[in-house]
């Protein structure tokens, strides 16, 4: 008679039984990081929403602070969008909120000053957005010039004709019953909000599941190894930098119909909110990247936040303090996550 001793290995071999709880932790433990990765500045916006309602002076819903939220009216989205795109193909913009202000100045200072129709007045303030954006994208990609020094430029070019288009004034006059536009609502909701969702969804799509998206991203990562693979690399810097100014166009047309009409001065105040979005986008959805479902949730993130602090009283510099904060830690974690996606 024979007997078998287990070998060496089979010693060192977890009980099978034990091995489905292993791998079953194991699942778990993946899926908790993906989550914590992917939407971890959505568990923060929730949680913030219930503190800001738990602490709120007076009787606020969780509904109805949500819904103060969504309604902002307000062109971060728009110009978020414009600054990914950039962004994502590796350029930098900085005349967004430029070309934003001569967009919205132009409309009711054709109609109100020089008696246009309000169709032709909206084509010519998309036509000046053109202008910009194909300036830009001649300096910066056919010529060669640094895209911070040009869009800096070109931002203040399109601010000072801002103010000289409105008579260093605040401009407005425009229809009322043209804010339905912006203002009507659907499941009460603002138009402008739905439009950021459904341009958000485009973009996100074109970027995501498009082989134009994918060129983007490509450029984007390195520029010298896209042309090497047969990809048009100056086209797809020259739609970006188009598309950017096209979309601030869009954001200035929407913004000056819902107001009635545009200060200019308010322009450059949506320069560092739109970056804080577009950074603190970085770190969801897809780490590490520029993606405009992340900016989405970014840039509602930020208006809860400057709500909460209205809500409580705090206004004027502490906003600033906290859009500042935010990009710094935004830009820090981007950076973090880059670099270690890169390694």
């Amino acid at each position: 008679m024979t007997t078998t001793s287990p070998s060496r290995n089979d010693a060192k071999r977890p009980p099978a039984s034990d091995i489905p709880a292993r791998t079953g932790a194991s699942l778990a433990r993946r899926i908790g990081s993906i989550v914590l990765q992917r939407y971890s500045l959505v568990l923060i916006w929730l949680i913030m929403i219930v503190v800001l309602v738990a602490t709120a002076p007076g009787d606020v819903s969780a509904i109805a602070a949500m819904r103060a939220v969504l309604s902002t009216q307000t062109p971060l989205i728009f110009l978020g969008l414009a600054v990914v795109i950039t962004m994502a193909v590796g350029e930098f913009d900085l005349s967004f909120a430029g070309i934003f202000g001569i967009s919205a100045v132009t409309v009711p200072a054709l109609v109100v000053f020089e008696g246009w129709p309000f169709l032709p007045a909206v084509l010519a303030a998309f036509g000046v957005a053109l202008v910009f954006g194909i300036i830009n994208a001649v300096l910066i990609v056919i010529v060669g010039i640094n895209s911070v020094v040009v869009t800096l430029g070109v931002s203040s070019v399109a601010g000072g004709l801002a103010f000289l288009m409105s008579r260093e004034t605040t401009v407005s006059g425009l229809d009322s019953a043209l804010s339905v536009i912006t203002l009507g609502r659907f499941l009460g909701l603002p138009m402008i909000f739905w439009y950021g969702v459904i341009l958000v969804a485009i973009v996100a799509y074109i970027m995501s599941a498009t082989p134009l998206g994918r060129h983007m991203l490509f450029v984007g990562s390195n520029r010298d190894v896209a042309r090497l693979a047969g990809i048009s690399v100056t086209r797809i810097r020259v739609g970006a930098y188009l598309s950017s100014a096209l979309l601030c166009g869009l954001a200035g047309v929407i913004l000056s119909i819902g107001l009635g009409g545009f200060n200019p001065g308010t322009a450059a105040t949506n320069l560092m909110p739109t970056f804080a979005a577009v950074f603190l986008g970085t770190v969801a959805i897809v780490p590490g990247r520029f993606n405009p479902i992340g900016m989405l949730i970014a840039g509602y993130f930020l208006l809860t936040g400057v709500f909460g602090l209205q809500l409580h009283g705090q206004a004027g510099w502490v906003t600033d303090v906290f859009y500042g904060v935010v990009l710094v830690a935004a830009v820090t974690v981007s950076f973090l996550l880059q670099r270690r996606i890169r390694a």
